[in-house]
């Protein structure tokens, strides 16, 4: 009996051996791995953390638009232009939270002509949104949702570098929020040479598609150093040049517009020859009763220096001009034939139809 019983237990244990070697003796059991464990990350090249930072404070922007609103206008550097936006019935964008009171920034055009803007957080959640100002000149705008909120950490200019990863997010074609890879490609572009100079950019061959426009580009910190604007593209899609605003003329609209509602700039009137490859700059147009017109500036004076700094680009001028108060004085050393004659102007306040 005792024999009898060895011998069952036996058998048992090897049929148990056999049942669990026999699938893989003749191939045909199907395997699948799945691993327990959380993959070692090489924080060289994984940009998890980043994105965990910033995801929060980016949002997506839907609009409604009516076919019979007035004609709004933006500088597009696509076109090399001002011109005219074009409406359609709804549109989508995205945008980037800059304070803790729920302001967004985004670009002008994803909002031009709206009668309706929805901001849609990471989390899904909906908003209404209040619009604090609009920047034609550089396409910039700020709205305001009635909610505490988780703002992004803004870069420095001078830390951006030509070589810099450069992380783009947003809402690209309405997919939901996306995050692409690239370099900075180039800095302080100018793409619109004979359009207004506030309109520089920085370039990035991170992915930017249709709906990223008003997104955020952050670099390897997850600081923000530029909002997404426009592609330069041969398909319709990514082809590897984007434009961002750079985050230091994403600064100064920021407080402007939270401060003053608007973006107060200085006005002089006058116009130069963007093709003049002489010392100064080359007046080729003054506007009649403007600022520069009252203190005696006219076309084909050479202007050598603005409160006493040298310039030789236009951008350089009309930077200095846009960061003087309207109501203050400024010095210009004008060449006029052989003579070097100062002038001051009495700087007035820039408006959108005095340009």
């Amino acid at each position: 009996m005792r024999e009898i019983r060895g011998y069952i237990i036996v058998g048992i244990i090897t049929a148990v051996i056999i049942y669990m070697i026999s699938p893989y003796m003749f191939g045909n059991r199907v395997q699948i791995k799945e691993s327990s464990t959380k993959p070692l990350q090489n924080k060289a090249h994984s940009y998890a953390d980043v994105f965990k930072k910033v995801n929060k404070s980016v949002v997506s922007i839907y609009t409604r638009k009516s076919t019979t609103s007035n004609n709004v206008y933006f500088i597009d550097p696509r076109k090399k232009a001002l011109i005219k936006k074009e409406y359609s019935p709804s549109g989508q964008g995205s945008g980037v939270i800059v304070s803790n009171q729920g302001h967004v920034i985004t670009n002008f055009h994803v909002i031009a002509g709206s009668d309706e803007i929805l901001i849609r957080d990471y989390n899904g959640n909906e908003y209404g949104t209040a619009i604090v100002g609009i920047d034609p000149l550089t396409d910039l705008a700020i709205l305001k949702i009635n909610k505490s909120t988780i703002p992004i950490t803004l870069g420095k200019i001078e830390n951006i570098n030509i070589g810099d990863i450069a992380l783009a997010i947003g809402n690209p074609l309405g997919v939901g929020q996306t995050i692409t890879l690239g370099i900075i490609s180039a800095t302080d572009k100018e793409v619109t040479p004979n359009a207004y100079a506030y309109q520089r950019y920085v370039q990035t061959d991170a992915a930017i598609n249709p709906g990223n426009s008003g997104g955020a580009l952050v670099n390897s910190n997850g600081e923000l150093i530029g909002i997404n604007t426009a592609i330069i593209s041969i398909s319709g899609g990514a082809d590897g040049i984007g434009f961002a605003i750079p985050i230091d003329i994403a600064k100064n609209v920021i407080s402007e517009i939270i401060e003053n509602g608007e973006v107060i700039r200085g006005y002089v009137g006058i116009s130069a020859e963007p093709n003049y490859r002489g010392i100064g700059i080359l007046v080729n147009g003054v506007v009649s009763n403007s600022p520069a017109d009252k203190a005696g500036i006219r076309a084909n004076d050479i202007i050598k220096k603005v409160n006493n700094i040298s310039v030789t680009e236009i951008k350089e001028i009309q930077k200095i001009i846009g960061m003087v108060r309207p109501g203050q004085n400024l010095s210009m050393y004008i060449q006029r034939n052989k003579n070097i004659m100062k002038v001051n102007v009495l700087v007035s306040k820039m408006d959108y139809k005095s340009r």
